[in-house]
């Protein structure tokens, strides 16, 4: 599928079963997106695989409020224009912005003062290693974004 779709003159993002096109958009690119969204259809039916038309959206980047230029289609169902949409446990906005930060502090915070709250001994060892397993994944994960 991968070299289906960049032969379509689309870039492609693939993680295990997430694709992701990207493509700038202009009048005339609105029907090369549009194609490009119709191959992995064709495909997924040739291998009697169904795509998830519910977590597809339409997420324009810019300065401005995006507005597609065009509606775009999956199988016949009309794809949501959005304004941020949650990929991979990241939150992209269409100004991509960092707004995931501040969910992740808040998390950690939650589980750090749960682990405060939970455990009647104050040995600094057992508290770090509760921190190790629960809270630093959470600051950890994707930091590089």
């Amino acid at each position: 599928m991968a070299e289906i779709l960049e032969r379509a003159g689309v870039t492609v993002k693939l993680f295990a079963d997430d694709v992701k096109l990207y493509i700038k958009v202009n009048d005339c690119d609105a029907l090369k997106l549009q194609n490009a969204l119709d191959l992995p259809t064709e495909w997924a039916n040739m291998w009697q695989l169904s795509v998830s038309v519910d977590k597809c959206c339409v997420l324009g980047i810019g300065r401005f409020p995006v507005t597609a230029p065009t509606d775009f289609y999956i199988d016949g169902h009309k794809l949501s224009l959005v304004s941020f949409c949650r990929d991979l446990g990241v939150t992209v906005s269409h100004d991509l912005k960092p707004t995931h930060i501040r969910q992740i502090v808040t998390k950690a915070h939650q589980r750090a003062n749960a682990i405060l709250c939970s455990f009647v001994s104050r040995d600094t060892d057992l508290l770090l290693r509760a921190f190790t397993v629960y809270v630093l994944p959470l600051l950890e994960y994707n930091s590089i974004v």
